[in-house]
């Protein structure tokens, strides 16, 4: 039997041998010249090898004895075969010689050892005793030998006894494991006390973190000392300024290595005991006055060591928003998007995002009224900026994502960087809207090469294969379509063009727009003191005429509203569409929500609208309806607030057939200070009537909303996207390495935005099973009534809502409400590419807000 310090060299030594097979050994102090005698059962003798058993690896041992090239020599005919014999080349007394060592072969086929026999002897005293009592047997100017190690390690009835803190805290491994035990809780207090391992337990922490306690003082008082330390050592080591008066009486760490110490135990405590951490910093903090401190936050470094840090940083980066520092605010929120404090508050990282979301829209708000600003061209060229060339429609994309974020938090950000970056969005569309109209205007309100509105059933439905989905989505503006585009699962074939809708962009006047043979016969007319639209000798004012209208033109038709098709079973789609050539699919929600007035309730239901839109072709896909075209009546403008009174327009007067917020319809009156008058005539229409328009991004005195409106021509109103898609139907498919299970299921939703843990797979995954994406929903009814809104530490697609999970690795996503009509619901995880469902709750949640 061998000691345990003998064994555990062997270990060392043995692990080498295994992944290497050669370990050229250099000892230059040659202490461990005992060990290799213990190895051969003696001295050396010879210089050939000699056949030796290292840790239960069998080897040749090789010992270097005044001759490199003798010592090369004999070992050359073991190694230099295709499979090389285990050798050890055990070299005392000599330093390696990195550039020209004559055994550079051996070294660069195998590998090296240089131990430390002190590091050594310390990790097998640590396994009996901890840091503080091992520090006193090996002081670091004292000189022991192997045998004084082997010795130490053995002795089972020294002078020192084996540690009670090690038996206290059994069920701990390392001395940062030991101390983190006890700085979390007092509940083995009275039994370090009784075994009086207070003095063991004063040394552990003056070895590790260099500080002196007190050994005959409480425990309690020790453990508050050694916290404040701890804590206040840590936030004083990522400070870049002077620490606050309230550190000074608090010791700093003597060395390098303890102030490494005290990150390590810190990040520790964070990782192993995240709730009692988050109470025991909070006391520090408020201990020492932290909160109220002066502290500038950019000088708070990388680690969140106290709560107040995390809301400190927020300010700063809305005060880098609200002066217009963009760039710098979105580096501040990707450096702390994973921090201690997010990562367990759902609330707080959700007002991180709305930074985020607040900046985005920032930057690109500048970006395209600088564009805007430069531009000249026809009515073309501005079309082509917004649709393709320049993407301007990116800002509006933006503006809806941080609106409708901001709608479901609980508390709305500061007032200053969010109106920077909301007038920052206004200013763009109203230089937008301005030079656009004025364009409009030169060309004689036209758009040459572009797709009009009329146009899209001769030219795009009737061309596509039979049956075929036909979506009219009312108010649904052209990002929104590229936004729908890329929710659809691959490989659907899907694109999206541009197209000019009909003016005055109203629904009665888009939606016939979109009739068939709208693109022959088409003019704005007024009938019976109602305003409508004249296709061929039929007058369209409403929505009942209309669906007579497509009745009696498109054989085979079947007309579906958007609800009723997601609330339909399969088996009961399948049987209504049977037969159909065309399924007319209508959609009035994102116009219904934005002019009930409500506009929070309008932000939530827009963003969950683009989902049931996906979710509708793909269940006609599955019910054999490949093809499909989505389109518009018109876009809409919306923003964050009712419009200033320096932006609203006396209405025209005259003989008033129409007044809405964006276009007057008549004859007469006149055409006030920032508005446009065209005539019905010079759009293309067999009428006398008149229009007039606000020039940019003004309203008119009228009914309806002052935040959102349409009926102008803007290009956020007029340009309206043409999605043509074909989706293949496809099996269901379930993952075939592991089910995906969900914790932290809330009993009831009480907040619009909360939090749910998924795992993929269990602990039987086999191994190199690879990860899965995933779309997470709020479902009821047969309705998505929410998405996921942000993913903690996992690949997280905004635009689709995908979240990929990996094997075994727990993953939470905050899922945002968006409907809150619903009485209860199921989280959902859907496969992207087909809807099946890989995880439904097992129960209703029921949806309490406010509770």
């Amino acid at each position: 039997m061998m000691h345990p310090l003998h064994d555990y060299v062997a270990k060392q030594l043995a692990d080498k041998l295994k992944s290497r097979r050669v370990v050229v050994w250099y000892d230059d102090r040659a202490e461990f010249q005992p060990f290799v005698d213990e190895v051969r059962d003696g001295p050396r003798t010879s210089s050939e090898l000699a056949a030796v058993s290292v840790g239960g690896a069998k080897a040749m041992l090789a010992e270097y004895a005044g001759s490199m090239f003798e010592l090369r020599s004999v070992i050359e005919p073991h190694v230099s075969g295709d499979m090389p014999e285990t050798v050890i080349v055990y070299m005392p007394g000599c330093t390696r010689d990195r550039r020209a060592s004559v055994l550079m072969e051996l070294e660069k086929a195998g590998t090296t050892w240089e131990p430390q026999l002190k590091q050594l002897g310390k990790n097998v005293l640590l396994q009996k005793y901890t840091l503080g009592v091992v520090d006193e047997m090996l002081p670091y100017d004292r000189k022991v030998s192997y045998r004084d190690l082997a010795r130490a390690a053995e002795d089972n009835s020294g002078s020192e006894p084996p540690s009670i803190l090690k038996s206290i805290f059994h069920d701990t491994g390392g001395n940062d494991a030991l101390l983190a035990a006890w700085l979390v809780s007092d509940v083995r207090d009275a039994e370090i006390v009784t075994k009086e391992a207070s003095g063991e337990l004063a040394k552990l922490v003056k070895a590790r973190l260099g500080l002196e306690l007190a050994a005959d003082a409480p425990l309690t008082k020790l453990r508050a000392i050694t916290l404040r330390y701890l804590l206040a050592g840590e936030f004083r080591l990522d400070l870049s300024c002077n620490p606050p008066p309230s550190l000074e009486s608090i010791a700093e760490p003597p060395s390098a290595n303890e102030a490494s110490a005290i990150r390590d135990l810190a990040r520790h405590l964070r990782t192993r005991y995240p709730d009692a951490y988050a109470v025991l910093a909070d006391q520090v903090e408020e201990g020492l006055g932290l909160n109220s401190a002066d502290l500038a936050a950019d000088a708070l470094g990388a680690i969140d060591t106290f709560r107040f840090e995390e809301r400190a940083l927020l300010r700063h980066a809305g005060d880098l928003i609200a002066t217009r520092n963009f760039d710098d605010a979105l580096a501040l929120v990707a450096e702390r998007e994973h921090s201690f404090w997010l990562d367990r508050d759902v609330a707080r990282k959700a007002q991180w995002e709305a930074a985020r979301r607040m900046a985005e829209l920032g930057n690109v708000a500048v970006q395209v009224r600088a564009a805007v600003l430069k531009t000249s061209g026809n009515s073309a060229d501005w079309l082509d900026a917004y649709v393709s060339k320049d993407c301007w429609y990116l800002l509006d994309q933006a503006q809806r994502r941080l609106e409708t974020w901001i709608a479901n938090l609980d508390e709305e950000p500061e007032d200053r960087p969010l109106g920077v970056v909301r007038r920052a969005y206004e200013d763009a569309c109203h230089a937008m809207a301005d030079g656009f109209t004025k364009a409009l205007a030169r060309a004689g309100w036209t758009v040459a090469g572009a797709l009009h509105q009329t146009q899209i059933f001769g030219e795009v439905v009737s061309h596509r294969p039979k049956p075929v989905a036909y979506f009219l989505v009312d108010a649904m503006r052209f990002e929104m379509g590229v936004e729908l585009a890329q929710r659809l699962p691959k490989p659907s074939e899907v694109a999206v063009k541009a197209a000019v809708g009909a003016l005055p962009s109203i629904t009665p006047i888009g939606m016939a727009a979109l009739m068939p043979g709208a693109a022959g016969s088409f003019s704005v007319v007024e009938q019976a003191g109602k305003l409508g639209a004249l296709i061929e000798d039929s007058f369209l004012p409403d929505l009942g005429t209309r669906k007579k209208f497509a009745a009696a033109r498109v054989p085979k038709l079947v007309d579906l509203a958007l609800d009723e098709l997601l609330s339909l079973q399969s088996s009961k789609l399948a049987k209504k569409i049977d037969g159909a050539q065309l399924i007319l699919v209508r959609s009035q929600e994102i116009d219904h929500a934005g002019e009930t007035g409500f506009t929070f309730q309008a932000r939530q239901v827009m963003d969950t609208v683009i989902d049931n839109l996906a979710r509708a072709i793909r269940k006609l896909a599955s019910a054999g309806v490949e093809h499909a075209v989505v389109t518009a009546d018109h876009g809409h403008l919306f923003f964050a607030s009712d419009r200033d009174e320096s932006m609203r327009i006396d209405a025209p007067g005259g003989n008033t057939l129409e007044l809405h917020r964006r276009c007057w319809v008549g004859r007469g009156g006149s055409t006030p200070p920032g508005s446009v008058r065209v005539a019905a005539s010079a759009l293309g229409y067999a009428s006398d009537l008149e229009f007039v328009f606000p020039a940019a991004s003004g309203v008119f005195r009228a009914g309806g909303d002052l935040a959102y409106h349409h009926g102008g021509p803007s290009l956020q109103e007029l340009v309206i996207p043409v999605l043509t898609v074909r989706t293949s139907a496809r099996k269901s498919s379930h993952p075939s390495t592991g089910p995906i299970l969900a914790s932290t299921l809330p009993e009831a939703i009480t907040n619009r935005i909360f939090s749910v843990t998924f795992t993929f797979g269990d602990k039987q995954l086999v191994l190199g099973a690879t990860g899965i994406q995933v779309r997470p929903l709020l479902m009821a009814a047969g309705k998505q009534v929410g998405a996921v809104g942000m993913a903690v530490d996992a690949q997280f697609d905004r635009t689709t809502g995908c979240v990929t999970l990996e094997p075994n690795k727990p993953v939470t996503v905050a899922f945002l409400l968006s409907d809150e009509s619903a009485a209860s619901l199921r989280v959902v995880a859907q496969d992207p590419a087909t809807d099946a469902e890989l995880y439904r709750s097992p129960s209703d949640i029921p949806v309490r807000l406010g509770v």
